[in-house]
């Protein structure tokens, strides 16, 4: 009995250690104590302390970025500008000289061609005058009251209004101071009644078409 009795308290002695080391299990899982949160507390601010100022540095940096770009557009855009007014300008000028270039070419062009017209429709009259001549000629040497004369008289009127109305007109030249630029003296007398240089007499009449001489007259100068 006695043997048993020891048994037990030693079988009780040793049961209580593990009984002990498994009630200590939970302490350890316990509560933190205050030293420890304290140093947790300081730890986590030391995390995030450096996490809110890169996230400041970092919503500054594209602030000052978007300024940079913002004033390199505006610098590209001021030269684009210039650029392009230079550019207008270049083709205003050359616009300008273009069209005064082809101003001067309508007025050269407009000129040759009345030139043209001139040239040409003086030939033409040049060619009708020995006509006319013949005309005159053959009307001196007609007797009054000749209806053939009368009817030729009628012809010559209405040729000479139509000359007249393309621009042809005779010189005058009879009782006038010679011109060497519409008369051509083929004679030359000496007469006191008259003066120097007075155109007394006209062979062949002379006739101007737009103020350009066609014909000089044909005269007699008195010296």
């Amino acid at each position: 009995m006695a043997d048993e009795n020891q048994n037990k308290s030693e079988e009780i002695k040793i049961e209580t250690p593990e009984s002990a080391a498994e009630e200590e299990i939970p302490v350890e899982g316990a509560e933190e104590t205050p030293a420890e949160s304290a140093e947790e507390t300081v730890t986590e601010a030391a995390d995030e302390a450096p996490a809110s100022e890169t996230e400041g540095a970092e919503a500054e940096e594209p602030e000052e970025n978007g300024e940079d770009e913002k004033a390199s557009m505006f610098g590209r855009k001021k030269k684009e500008i210039e650029k392009c007014k230079l550019q207008i300008d270049e083709l205003t000028d050359k616009l300008k000289r273009n069209m005064a270039e082809f101003e001067n070419f309508r007025k050269r062009t407009e000129k040759e061609k009345s030139s043209m017209y001139i040239i040409g429709a003086r030939d033409i009259v040049e060619k009708i005058l020995p006509i006319v001549d013949s005309f005159e000629r053959g009307l001196a040497q007609a007797q009054e009251g000749d209806p053939f004369a009368d009817g030729m008289k009628l012809v010559y009127k209405q040729l000479m209004t139509a000359l007249e109305d393309l621009g042809v007109a005779p010189i005058d030249a009879v009782g006038k101071e010679f011109d060497p630029n519409l008369h051509n003296a083929v004679m030359h007398v000496e007469d006191e009644n008259v003066g120097e240089n007075i155109v007394v007499e006209e062979f062949q009449k002379g006739y101007t078409y737009k103020d350009f001489v066609v014909r000089h007259s044909m005269v007699k100068v008195a010296n």
